[in-house]
């Protein structure tokens, strides 16, 4: 679905290169699972899943990392929807050595893999061949969990990340601002949240370039639970709403 794609691109940026020199700790468990909901108001149109096991890979331990996305009720009846995202993520640096995008949009079918050389700092696409990329390049749902180890106290109010993303064959940069500390109700409670503001073209779609919000816990989970898209067609939004195997209590939450 668009909305996780436009997501995991933001994620995909957020990350500031922590972990490339540094010992890697993951911020997970394994067996985590974070379930979300989209809604416009009180109609519900799809249900989205980021779960995360472990694998092999060419006789290699993997984290093997699965985003999913589906239309539900009516909305899936006017334009079905499944999209799948894998990562398989390097266990020692938590970078992606392979990644899976296969959607299924309407009529509209699209799968692709890419494979990542760390030493040529190269991807190899199975639809369009090869691709030099900046060091520590990522994909988007090896960066749901790689993001998590962002050191939060560095920010200040109005900081804003330019940088650069590999998406869908294409690397553009994409500048992010991180707007500080607010308290935001869902239907899980109540959590202490870091707000970030990935910078949006005006156009088709925005109105300004500050209609994209994303709350992250204020807690060593760093997860994401909710994502808010404010368009011309009106306010949507992506709310967690079931999580289990966390690795850390959630104590960001205040009731």
């Amino acid at each position: 679905m668009k909305w996780l794609a436009a997501a995991c691109v933001f994620l995909l940026n957020l990350q500031t290169g922590k972990g490339q020199n540094n010992p890697y700790t993951p911020p997970f468990l394994v067996g985590e699972k974070l379930t979300y909901l989209l809604h416009y108001g009180i109609l519900n149109g799809g249900r989205g899943t980021l779960e995360v096991n472990k694998s092999t890979l060419d006789g290699k331990a993997i984290y093997h990392a699965v985003a999913r996305a589906n239309t539900i009720g009516l909305a899936d009846k006017l334009y079905k929807v499944e999209d799948v995202y894998e990562s398989f993520m390097d266990p020692l640096t938590g970078l992606p050595v392979k990644a899976i995008r296969n959607i299924r949009e309407g009529r509209y079918q699209y799968y692709n893999e890419t494979f990542f050389n760390r030493d040529s700092n190269r991807v190899y696409s199975q639809l369009s061949g090869y691709h030099d990329t900046p060091e520590g390049i990522i994909d988007m749902v090896s960066a749901l969990y790689y993001l998590r180890l962002v050191d939060r106290n560095q920010l200040a109010i109005g900081d804003k990340i330019d940088l650069i993303t590999y998406f869908a064959d294409e690397i553009y940069p994409l500048p992010v601002r991180y707007r500080g500390m607010e308290t935001l109700k869902t239907r899980l409670g109540t959590f202490r949240c870091h707000v970030f503001a990935p910078v949006t073209e005006p156009g088709r779609v925005f109105k300004t370039e500050d209609d994209m919000l994303m709350w992250f816990t204020d807690d060593d989970n760093f997860i994401p639970i909710r994502i808010q898209f404010d368009m011309w067609v009106g306010s949507m939004k992506v709310d967690l709403v079931e999580y289990s195997g966390l690795k850390y209590p959630l104590s960001s939450r205040l009731d």
